[in-house]
């Protein structure tokens, strides 16, 4: 909470003005208040030396906030009717929506009330105009997502009539722009989070160099592989000199991490040790219908997942990740937050959105 010092009633506008955007310019408060830039850089001293606001980006003290570092594109989603016939056209429906994993992430964390900024890039063109329109009406601060002379990333899911994935092609050329240049844009946001999240679609440079920029600030780093390509490209990224807080593979995922097989719950578990062994404090890996295994510095946990209708099972991995993030820093400890993901991805999987619009802490809470 704010401290309870007297502020006077011109800092407090400026106060409720800063909960409302953080990252507002002191020009743009002047504007605001019908003052001088002068006067309000006397302001924001005094609010600094009373700790009421925390570095250059002018981060209230209270608040925790999280940075999502990754992938923003375009969601083509189309669903057969029937049984897939392969070869043939298939009738059915289709869908766009806003997506991309680090966005995904985002929105799930904002409507969750995590306070969320996501770093990462976009076309300029009109898909990217709708996306940038959706992740900020979701409540994601978006200062720091780029535009790109390429064009906004797609993410082509096709779905059986059960909702579950059959095939997906992506086409990230905008995110594989996004360079070290760009994150280090976003420093002093990294460094007033209480946590980064970063997204393995990122090129291994830029990864690096992010990871690198939040241990500086001891900043506590999630780590989401995405794919078992991604994780062999960023493992060897995984070393104690690079500590990560929390890594969430899938059973190939961390196979692809560890060079270990993973078939059998020992094997997991085994697999997940050699991780602790290189500085990642929780590795929670998910298993499908089988729930997760979180490993930590107490020992394995498993985790059963919570029964749930498919109507979509898109968007249900970046859901649990963002819930478990959102949990952690509301001091769950990691078990109770795994299941909290769980629970939010079970609601994500019940509705035919990649991320729930309904979705809120109350939502989740009900469902565990």
């Amino acid at each position: 909470m704010l401290t309870s010092m007297s502020l006077t009633d011109r800092e407090r506008e400026i106060v409720a003005l800063l909960r409302r955007d953080p990252l507002i310019g002191s020009a743009a408060l002047a504007r605001e208040l019908d003052t001088t830039r002068a006067a309000v850089n006397v302001h924001l001293s005094n609010l600094g030396k009373k700790g009421v606001i925390l570095g250059r980006g002018y981060v209230l003290s209270e608040q925790r906030s999280v940075v999502v570092v990754g992938g923003a594109n375009m969601d083509v989603k189309a669903r057969s009717r029937r049984g897939i016939v392969a070869a043939t056209s298939n009738p059915g429906s289709a869908a766009m929506s806003a997506g991309g994993v680090g966005r995904n992430v985002a929105e799930n964390l904002a409507r969750l009330g995590t306070r969320t900024h996501l770093v990462a890039a976009i076309g300029a063109d009109g898909l990217g105009d709708q996306v940038l329109a959706a992740t900020s009406g979701a409540g994601v601060h978006v200062e720091q997502v780029r535009r790109s002379a390429r064009a906004t990333g797609t993410y082509t899911a096709v779905l059986d009539a059960d909702g579950e994935l059959v095939v997906a092609v992506a086409d990230m050329v905008a995110t594989d722009e996004l360079s070290t240049d760009h994150v280090n844009a976003a420093r002093d946001l990294i460094a007033a989070a209480s946590l980064v999240v970063l997204d393995g679609n990122l090129a291994t440079e830029t990864l690096a160099f992010a990871l690198d920029l939040a241990n500086a600030a001891g900043v506590r780093v999630v780590l989401e592989p995405v794919s078992v390509p991604k994780a062999a490209a960023l493992a060897h990224l995984v070393a104690t000199d690079r500590p990560v807080h929390a890594i969430t593979p899938n059973r190939d995922e961390l196979a692809a991490l560890t060079d270990l097989p993973t078939r059998t719950t020992r094997q997991v578990e085994k697999a997940a040790r050699a991780l602790h062994d290189r500085g990642v404090e929780l590795v929670r890996v998910r298993l499908g219908s089988g729930g997760s295994l979180l490993s930590g510095p107490e020992g394995p946990v498993a985790l059963a997942a919570v029964p749930a209708d498919v109507v979509d099972v898109t968007g249900a991995g970046d859901a649990m990740l963002a819930a478990f993030c959102h949990a952690l820093l509301d001091g769950s400890d990691p078990a109770a937050a795994a299941a909290y993901g769980h629970a939010a991805a079970a609601l994500t999987i019940a509705s035919p959105h990649t991320v729930r619009p309904d979705l809120t802490d109350r939502l989740v809470r009900s469902t565990t």
